[in-house]
This record gives structure tokens, C-alpha cells and sequence, in this order.
């Protein structure tokens, strides 16, 4: 007779356990397998974000180099276009010396016009409005691994995401933080939260910022102000490229940092691992020599390695890692030939 457990047969009961095993290994597995993103991807976040967290307009201080438009109403003859000076003043007709423009918002402005109109007896009830028609006085600049390096003009309250949303994203190759370097603000100004590491020099304060608690963690601390006169940073890092068909996710993938130890294994981790007929000691490193400008193969032999036959191999920044499949190294030269076209057709990862 076969024994039963509330109608369930021993056999069923086995059947069910291995399937819950292989599930929780299953689980087991995708968990600690590298999670990545192509940085199209990681730009689709930016601008998202940015929009999301892009603030309301305020009304910021006029300053050196900024263009300002003033109109009087009912009197052409005294609107018109000035630009501020180094010095922060502008010369206005018929008001003698110079008046100073520099930390006065645009509605501070008006008011001030209004009254010198009235108080040179140029327009008894002015009305007069002004604006910033060109921003000189605020710039942001952006570099390194951007889309495009640029100066940006802090026009209202702006945030880290809305600078690199307006600088295109980053780049292929963008390391895994972004530094944001300004003047040492006196006393306290511009305290950042003790969760952001900050490093204060006498001239200057540098904030680092990982990517990933910026795009991932959803916490608004993160996503810092903006001043005039900050330069936002984004360090490259360079790419290690894992190619052919013995691999189950070919492409590059991006280093965390300039300098970033990575070595046989852990680019294999990254491409998620070999297929089932992957030919792995007959695998190759191709990597450009800077002083000849040719392209060497150092052979890699990924078995003796798993099996600690071997030392694992350490990569560098733009070597190719190239993987055949049984069909042997018929093809290798074949891969070769497209490495040097890298750069187009390939997908490229970010890790996290």
C-alpha cells in the first residue's frame, strides 16, 4: 500500500519539494546576479526624474553680465535693453551716475526704478517692469561624462537632475558618482545633509553623489540645489567589453570607477555567464597597445581558472574579452575584425 498524507501520495510529496527548491535557488540566484541597465536607460531616468522634481520659478538676484530688459509703460523713450556691469551697476538716460543692480531681484528693481523716475522727475505714476532677458551671472558648468559639456545659467531654484537632464544625460563610459565642486560657502551657507559626503578645502567644498542613491533609492536628499558657480562633474570611468557567442549577455560593461580592478570572473558575472557550449579555454583578451597601436590576444583559459589551475586575469579599461562557441576560432578572427568597430553596434551595461 502506498503511504498517503491527506490523500497526497509520497511521490507527489516529492515531486512538490523539489519544486520548491529549485524555485527558491531560482530566487536564490537572480538575487545575487548583477542587476544592469544601458545607459539610454539610465538618461530615460534622469529626464524623468528631473521632471518630476524640476521646481517652481523664483524671482533669483540680478547679477554682473546679466541682460536686463526695462519697460516703462506709456514712455518708449526709456524702456530699453542694459547690460549689468562687472561691477554690478548699469547707466540709465536722464538719471545721473550709476545705479546699482547687482542682489536686487527683478521686482525689487521695478520698485527701485519707480521710484528714481518719480524722484527725476521723469513720470509722475510709472509703471515699469523688468526682466532678465539673458542670464550671464549664474553659470553652472558641466563636464566629464555628459552628452554634452556645457554652461548652464541658474535661472530659478534648479536641481542636480535638471542640470544633467539639461546636459543630455551621461555618457557610455560615466563612472558611478558625480561631483559637484563650489566656493567654501561662508559659515554654514549651503549645508548639505550629513548623508552626502562633503569635503570642505579653504577655497572650496566638493559633494559626491553615487548615481545609484541619486536614480534609485527615491530619496529627494539626494537630489541637491544647484548654484551659480558650481561645476557639476561626472568621472569617466571606462569600458571592458565581453564579445562572441560563448557568452549569454555579450556588450560592454561600465567600470564603477577610473581604475577599477576587473578581472575575468567579474566581467563573466557581468554578462551574466557562459553558454552551455562556450569553447571557455580557448577565449582570448584583446587589448590595443598605446605605444606600437597594435592589437594584442592574450590567451585566457577560463576553465583552469574556475578550477584555481590559473591565476585569474586582470582587464583593463577597453580590452575585449572574446568568448567562442563551439564553433571553434573560425570565427574569432571574424570577432576580432568587428572589435575594432566597437562603438555602435554594441550594447553597453551599467552594473549596479
Amino acid at each position: 500500500m502506498i503511504a498517503t498524507v491527506r490523500g497526497v501520495s509520497d511521490w507527489a510529496w516529492a515531486k512538490l519539494l523539489a519544486f520548491v527548491i529549485l524555485a527558491i535557488l531560482a530566487a536564490h540566484c537572480a538575487t545575487g546576479q548583477e542587476q544592469t541597465e544601458t545607459p539610454q536607460q539610465t538618461n530615460e531616468k534622469i529626464q524623468q526624474l528631473a521632471g518630476l522634481a524640476r521646481t517652481r520659478p523664483a524671482d533669483n538676484p540680478v547679477g554682473p553680465g546679466d541682460l536686463l530688459h526695462i519697460d516703462v509703460f506709456d514712455a518708449p523713450d526709456l524702456s530699453r535693453e542694459v547690460r549689468v556691469s562687472d561691477t554690478g551697476e548699469i547707466s540709465y538716460p536722464l538719471i545721473p551716475g550709476k545705479i546699482v543692480v547687482s542682489g536686487l531681484t527683478p521686482f525689487q528693481l521695478e520698485t527701485k526704478f519707480q521710484q528714481l523716475l518719480i524722484n527725476n522727475g521723469l513720470v509722475s505714476h510709472p509703471q515699469v517692469s523688468v526682466f532678465v532677458k539673458e542670464r550671464k551671472s549664474e553659470p553652472v558648468t558641466v563636464v566629464g561624462a555628459v552628452k554634452n559639456t556645457m554652461v548652464f545659467q541658474v535661472e530659478h531654484r534648479t536641481t542636480l537632475l535638471e542640470v544633467l537632464a539639461a546636459a543630455g544625460g551621461i555618457s557610455d563610459d560615466a563612472g558611478s558618482v558625480v561631483i559637484v565642486t563650489r566656493p567654501a560657502p561662508p559659515g554654514s551657507a549651503h549645508t548639505e545633509p550629513a548623508s552626502i559626503k562633503t569635503d570642505t578645502e579653504p577655497d572650496e567644498q566638493k559633494i559626491t553623489i553615487r548615481l545609484q542613491d541619486l536614480l534609485e533609492s527615491g530619496d529627494s536628499v539626494y537630489n541637491i540645489e544647484i548654484y551659480g558657480g558650481d561645476t557639476v562633474t561626472v568621472p569617466r570611468a571606462g569600458i571592458v567589453y565581453i564579445l562572441g557567442f560563448g557568452v549569454l549577455q555579450p556588450g560592454g560593461y561600465v567600470l564603477q570607477s577610473h581604475g577599477e580592478q576587473v578581472t575575468v570572473l567579474k566581467a563573466l558575472a557581468l554578462a551574466h555567464g557562459l553558454t552551455g557550449f562556450a569553447k571557455a579555454d580557448n577565449a582570448v583578451i584583446m587589448r590595443n597597445d598605446p605605444v606600437t597601436g597594435r592589437r594584442d590576444e592574450i590567451p585566457v583559459h577560463i576553465k583552469k581558472i574556475e578550477d584555481r589551475k590559473e591565476d585569474d586575469v586582470k582587464m583593463q579599461s577597453n580590452d575585449i574579452l572574446y568568448i567562442p562557441d563551439s564553433r571553434g576560432k573560425k570565427i574569432l578572427a571574424k570577432g576580432g575584425e568587428a572589435a575594432l568597430g566597437i562603438g555602435t553596434g554594441v550594447a553597453v551595461y551599467r552594473a549596479y
